[in-house]
């Protein structure tokens, strides 16, 4: 019978032959007459038959038996048989295999198995892969593989795939990513995430994603991050948000962004901040925005 074939007996099997063994048959094959298959054998099986596959077997195929499978098979994977890959298999996976993985699949990826995607992978993941990630599997992502992500993919994450980002990572993201969030996902940023992001980044948001930051992460900011805030964005910003910004953060506005105030914003600063401001950021106040202080503010 198959199984009593030796490592060399397997070895010596024409493609032909191999193609025509049965579902059953391929199962009962030990990992050892599995790894003694050639690469071009393998790829003749079907999806039926490498889905027989233990997952003791799959943990055991070579890494050139990984890359010699073909997307078809890639995807006739079950989740358990995707789980039990090595770091290395999948290391050894092309971009056209990764991307044959389903998403139901991919989720089932171990973190260590994930951070071993090269970057290029992660930039060739679909929209729908890349949404699939569990918060666990985000979080384990290198500062070089968030910064990979396309910025569609980015798009399509929830609010808490984009809270599991690390700070670190997120400071790596381009201005471009930045500016692909929605503000759904800006308003999602914990105080430690807003804090992390670069003057750039913060030079780079919309309009949109400023008036979304939550006042608590705006008062985490550093003040050489306020002051890379767009004037056309403070304008925007809620009074809200402009009472909600510290006496050192004012004192950190320039003179442009200053005057950018709305009249109403301005009465919600306190005492402290209005004291903050500087005398050319006083000198460059407007009329309306004088009178629209308060008593205790002149």
């Amino acid at each position: 019978q198959i199984q009593a074939l030796t490592t060399d007996a397997i070895v010596a099997l024409t493609t032909a032959q191999v193609a025509a063994l049965s579902t059953a048959q391929v199962a009962s094959l030990s990992s050892a007459q599995i790894l003694a298959l050639e690469t071009a054998d393998l790829r003749v099986l079907s999806t039926a038959q490498i889905a027989g596959f233990s997952t003791a077997t799959v943990a055991a195929l070579s890494s050139d038996h990984i890359a010699a499978l073909t997307t078809a098979q890639v995807a006739g994977l079950t989740s358990a048989q995707v789980g039990a890959l090595t770091s290395d298999q999948v290391g050894a996976m092309s971009s056209s295999q990764v991307m044959a993985i389903e998403t139901v699949d991919l989720r089932a990826m171990g973190t260590a198995q994930l951070a071993s995607l090269g970057t290029a992978t992660i930039a060739a993941l679909s929209s729908a892969q890349v949404a699939s990630l569990t918060t666990a599997q985000i979080a384990a992502l290198t500062s070089d593989q968030v910064a990979a992500i396309e910025t569609a993919d980015l798009r399509a994450l929830n609010s808490a795939q984009i809270a599991a980002i690390e700070t670190a990572d997120l400071a790596a993201m381009t201005t471009a990513q930045t500016a692909a969030l929605s503000t759904a996902h800006i308003a999602a940023l914990s105080t430690a995430q807003a804090a992390a992001l670069t003057t750039d980044q913060v030079a780079a948001l919309t309009t949109a994603q400023v008036t979304a930051i939550q006042t608590a992460d705006l008062r985490a900011m550093s003040t050489a991050q306020i002051a890379a805030i767009e004037t056309v964005d403070i304008r925007a910003m809620s009074t809200a948000q402009i009472g909600s910004l510290t006496s050192d953060q004012v004192g950190a506005l320039g003179t442009a962004q200053v005057a950018a105030i709305t009249s109403n914003a301005i009465r919600a600063l306190s005492t402290a901040s209005i004291g903050a401001l500087g005398s050319d950021a006083i000198a460059a106040l407007s009329s309306a925005q004088v009178a629209s202080l308060t008593t205790a503010q002149i």
